[in-house]
């Protein structure tokens, strides 16, 4: 296995705020990097994964910003509902926003299913926002066939023990990942006890009681903010078809940067090539 870079080491171990904040009578959790009262950037997951996922990113992001990244209910530290929905997800986004002290420039930086909320929130709340970054996240054209993915979502099973578990978690969709020390990290901050064995931090029921998150192209095209898109040139998911669609959907002038050797999970195949991408992003939208 390649060596741990020492980049990684010194980031994960940066200092973070924790703390939690109430929505719809769940508690959603919620960190923080970078001085108070900074300009604000919130951090966004995707399905099925959780705010521990930025942490060898937000520490060089802090660097003269405030950056908190969250736990969208269902997932991580957050609570479980009954059933989840795109309205809450976004009232959640802007909760923590709030909780936060971010000013109305706050840039939301959301990947894949969270980069969908970040932009139904900014649909709900449009003044609240300064700027969205889309991280490998949008809407396929219509006429572009979607690859061939193993559905997500299922019962979750409960492994033996710790090291069992480690050994069984994988990357959703599916991709090869060269960084094996980043897999492990996410891993090793993905799993609770559970009947006596151990489990991951995500709710089995939520595939099956999530409503109203299928993306529209009014999604897009209703925006009225800056919004950046930054994909993985690898990706099956974000194709060049798909950059272009989005940018004739998006009103203005769209900036769009694809990361070479990355897929998907952009930022864990390529994270030093990502953190550029989102600095640089921020200021060609000016809000860096």
């Amino acid at each position: 296995m390649p060596s741990i870079p020492p980049w990684f080491f010194e980031a994960v171990e940066t200092p973070s705020e924790s703390a939690v904040v109430e929505v719809e009578e769940c508690d959603v959790a919620w960190r923080a990097w970078g001085a108070p009262g900074a300009p604000g950037l919130l951090l966004i997951h995707g399905m099925n994964a959780h705010s521990h996922w930025w942490d060898f990113i937000a520490p060089a992001l802090a660097a003269n910003r405030r950056v908190a990244a969250m736990d969208l209910t269902g997932m991580g530290d957050s609570d479980y509902r009954y059933e989840y929905d795109a309205a809450t997800y976004a009232k959640e986004i802007l909760a923590v926003c709030d909780a936060a002290g971010f000013a109305s420039e706050v840039i939301l930086v959301g990947h894949s299913f969270g980069g969908n909320m970040a932009a139904k929130a900014a649909n709900l709340f449009p003044e609240r926002f300064g700027a969205l970054i889309l991280a490998d996240s949008g809407l396929r054209h219509p006429d572009e066939p979607p690859p061939e993915m193993p559905p997500m979502g299922g019962r979750a099973k409960v492994y033996p023990d710790r090291q069992t578990a480690l050994g069984r978690f994988r990357l959703q969709p599916p991709q090869p990942c060269a960084n094996a020390y980043i897999l492990e990290y996410i891993a090793r901050h993905s799993l609770m006890p559970a009947d006596g064995g151990w489990t991951w931090k995500f709710d089995e029921d939520l595939p099956n009681t999530l409503r109203g998150t299928e993306r529209q192209p009014e999604d897009y095209a209703n925006l009225r903010l800056p919004v950046g898109l930054i994909y993985g040139a690898d990706s099956a998911l974000f194709s060049e078809r798909t950059r272009a669609y989005m940018q004739e959907l998006i009103p203005g002038k769209t900036p769009a940067v694809a990361i070479p050797d990355a897929q998907h999970h952009l930022f864990l195949d390529q994270p030093l090539a990502f953190i550029t991408a989102v600095q640089e992003m921020c200021r060609t939208l000016g809000c860096w």
